[in-house]
């Protein structure tokens, strides 16, 4: 085998239009609509900056707002699919913090603030991360139907699941206003719904 053609690293970094976004945010956000419009904001821009779909997360110190992370969807940016936004912003924290492990810092519960429901891959990097609260804009397939975008299978009790292993799950949250980042991508005639079965 020639292993100098096999690769043996990958990664990805926010855009710097992210860091220019959030330059004037302030470092803790109380109130959980305030984390929401940013999450909102930066979906919106995402899909129209061109790296990736209108989707967008945080980290956050769920008892104070305090922001860890921020992730954008990356999946065009990066050419990887496993780039959503909970991915990435999980992953920073992570980095941050030098643990897998998102439930065991000291002093910190933290919470996944998204724009919608988790996909089936989004779901499962929530379960296995360690944060303490899921806190989403909605949940439904109007995503699918706005977007064109494929969620996966996700299981109907999947708000059960996630509290049976310690997550809260906060849901509703702004929801019209994420309903209307979906309809203002799915509107585009310029946007690109990744889906590697073309299907």
């Amino acid at each position: 085998m020639d292993t100098d053609t096999i690769p043996t690293i990958f990664g990805a970094r926010l855009p710097d239009w992210v860091t220019d976004e959030i330059a004037d945010d302030p470092p803790v956000l109380a109130d959980v609509e305030e984390r929401m419009r940013l999450v909102l904001r930066l979906a919106d821009r995402n899909h129209r900056e061109g790296t990736g779909g209108p989707f967008a997360a945080l980290v956050t110190d769920a008892d104070t707002g305090r922001i860890l992370s921020v992730g954008v969807n990356l999946v065009l940016a990066a050419d990887l699919s496993a780039l959503h936004a909970e991915i990435v912003a999980i992953s920073l924290a992570q980095t941050r913090f030098g643990t897998w492990d998102l439930g065991g810092l000291a002093g910190i519960r933290t919470e996944l603030t998204v724009n919608w429901r988790p996909c089936a891959m989004c779901y499962g990097a929530t379960v296995w991360s360690g944060v303490g609260r899921l806190t989403i804009a909605g949940e439904g397939d109007e995503v699918e139907h706005l977007t064109g975008f494929d969620e996966g299978p996700v299981r109907d009790d999947w708000q059960q699941q996630l509290v049976k292993r310690g997550i809260d799950v906060r849901t509703d949250v702004l929801r019209d206003e994420a309903l209307a980042v979906f309809r203002a991508y799915g509107e585009r005639t310029d946007t690109t719904v990744y889906n590697g079965r073309r299907g």
